[in-house]
């Protein structure tokens, strides 16, 4: 029976044979790349039998494995860059596993190895297990010490039939020296039979010439001779021992016929086997080569969906496949939202919107001042216009649409800030921003949100945000945590326009705190509306007809971690453009045909 035994300052139980001191089970938390959408999760992983597997969790192990690897050919690879991070193959089959640190790392690649060592069928404690060792080694112990030994080291079969024909030859000696003594003792016994029977004439004939003394014989010139014992062969526990002798050589004789007969046998097979082996070995070693070969053209080659083709300094996957694969995924993504847009029956009902005086009044909260702080300065520098000035390039116009662009880098993470001009008819500016800033129909409008909740209310015109957006494959996924406020601008003289703002920027909160999941990016974005009205002809009132909207949007986003700069300019490029036009579209049908609102 094992004894189980908790290594310290781990999660990991170890069950060890106490007669053998190996390792015969080990379980314990590793993280494992599932897929590109889930990426790393924690799973209960099991070492035993030569063979791992993993559960979605220890309380699940009672349910089966979700996969299990067999270790006997398995290739255990630390990566070179992940201190934490080891793959297991086996074949086209691969593993990515973490642990938690190098050191919990280094023992499972440690317990793997031995595992993969211990659990050979041509092992010692293989051998020991299957009660194999234990019958080879009492049954050579009493001929040769080096015959369990030369077992384990594998000799060849030739070698091993040498050992038994010398074995063969000891017992025939052996045989051959009690024989030896044997036909000794007989004849002992018959010289003593013959001497005492003489003597027995001797005395009949000349009775006066001797008498007894003792156990000696006195003969007429003073001498003395031993008297023989009076045994026979039939003395001593009535034994035949001439005929144990003979029937003991018979019998040893039939056995060392029947080992020469298995020797002659075994010999005349070994050729053949030998020649099937040196062909398997052949096969083998081809196939070891061609699998190596293989192996070296996939690392060359893209293999999406593993974790070292993700985004990273370190990816295997070039610049312009990751551009392929950002730009396959995102069009997916584009086709699944015009399923959906289709599918989908938009409620016409129109959420109601709060009177602009409600906006206009300053809330306070520990956010107040940086709430002004970024109003003030979205309304002096984001209205600025950018036509003539070198840095900023025009990089999409469509119609009333354009989009600049000025290239920024720090630490090689682009920073391009953006900004985006455009009109929009029949709506307001108050309109624009409320659907922008209400969070209850941000998931009508946003198709690039995974998850989306309010962490904090801090007033009616201000809220904390965080949500998660979808990944894009090999990008890693992101989340944002940041404050959003809409206000509505007072107008310092009679001729400005009715305008309106929505600022949202990047925020610390402690029920929203990083995590390993995702890269939180930094954002500090602006929409501002401005709402122009044309006089209606006549004395008709004013209809969505006479509104003109325009929209300036403007986007200075860190997206954090790593990625292409080519890649991120090219998304930012196609991506912004569809978000203006299908925000602008969501308002325009959630607002035709209802009371306008300034």
């Amino acid at each position: 029976m094992s004894e189980k035994s908790s290594s310290s300052g781990s999660d990991e139980d170890v069950d060890v044979d106490p007669e053998s001191a190996q390792p015969v089970e080990l379980g314990g938390v590793l993280s494992k790349w599932t897929n590109y959408i889930h990426g790393w999760q924690d799973r209960w992983v099991v070492l035993k039998n030569n063979t791992l597997s993993y559960y979605k969790s220890e309380d699940e192990r009672e349910y089966g494995c979700r996969g299990s690897l067999c270790l006997s050919k398995a290739v255990i690879t630390p990566h070179e860059f992940d201190e934490c991070r080891f793959d297991i193959s086996v074949n086209d089959s691969v593993w990515y596993l973490r642990a938690e640190d190098p050191e919990h790392r280094l023992q499972w690649i440690e317990w793997i190895e031995l595992h993969k060592a211990e659990s050979g069928y041509g092992s010692e404690t293989s051998l020991r297990r299957h009660g194999s060792m234990l019958s080879l080694t009492s049954a050579a112990s009493a001929l040769s010490a080096t015959s369990t030994s030369s077992f384990k080291k594998g000799h060849r079969l030739r070698e091993k039939l040498a050992e038994m024909e010398t074995f063969r030859d000891i017992l025939c000696r052996q045989v051959d020296t009690l024989q030896k003594y044997f036909d000794s003792c007989a004849d002992g016994v018959c010289k003593d039979e013959f001497h005492r029977d003489r003597e027995e004439e001797d005395e009949d004939e000349f009775p006066s010439t001797t008498k007894p003394d003792g156990d000696y014989l006195h003969n007429n010139n003073g001498s003395k001779e031993k008297l023989f014992p009076p045994a026979s062969p039939k003395d001593t526990n009535g034994i035949d021992f001439k005929g144990e002798a003979i029937t003991f050589k018979a019998t040893t004789a039939g056995i060392l016929s029947t080992m020469s007969h298995c020797i002659e046998l075994m010999m005349k097979r070994e050729d053949s086997w030998q020649k099937r082996l040196d062909k398997e070995l052949e096969k083998r070693r081809r196939v070891e080569d061609a699998y190596k070969f293989a192996m070296s053209e996939l690392k060359k080659k893209s293999h999406y969906g593993g974790p070292d083709y993700e985004e990273g300094p370190n990816s295997l996957i070039n610049e312009d496949e990751f551009f392929d694969a950002v730009e396959a995924a995102l069009d997916r993504q584009d086709k699944i939202e015009e399923q959906c847009q289709s599918e989908k029956v938009r409620n016409t009902r129109l959420t109601p919107v709060p009177p602009g005086d409600a906006y206009s009044t300053i809330a306070t909260h520990r956010f107040s001042s940086k709430v002004e702080e970024m109003v003030q300065n979205h309304m002096t520098y984001s209205l600025q216009d950018v036509g003539g000035d070198a840095n900023w390039q025009l990089v999409i116009e469509e119609g009333e649409m354009k989009v600049y662009r000025r290239e920024v880098e720090e630490n090689g993470i682009v920073l391009d800030p953006l900004k985006a001009t455009h009109a929009v008819k029949g709506v307001t500016g108050h309109e624009l921003c409320h659907y922008f800033w209400d969070t209850s129909v941000r998931m009508d409008w946003e198709t690039t949100i995974e998850n989306f909740n309010v962490v904090e209310t801090l007033s009616d015109n201000a809220v904390v945000v965080y949500q998660t957006h979808k990944r894009v494959w090999p990008a890693s996924q992101r989340d944002v945590l940041y404050l959003s406020a809409i206000r509505k601008i007072l107008a310092t003289n009679e001729n400005d326009p009715d305008t309106w703002l929505v600022c949202n920027f990047s925020v610390d909160h402690d029920k929203a705190a990083p995590t390993n999941r995702c890269v939180r990016a930094k954002i500090n974005v602006a929409m501002i509306c401005q709402t122009l009205v044309s006089p209606p002809e006549g004395d008709k009132q004013i209809s969505r007809d006479n509104i003109l909207c325009k929209i300036t949007y403007v986007a200075n986003v860190n997206p954090g971690g790593w990625a292409p700069a080519s890649v991120l300019r090219a998304v930012a490029k196609r991506e912004y453009p569809k978000f203006l036009k299908r925000f602008t579209s969501y308002v325009q049908e959630k607002t035709a045909g209802k009371p306008i609102l300034f």
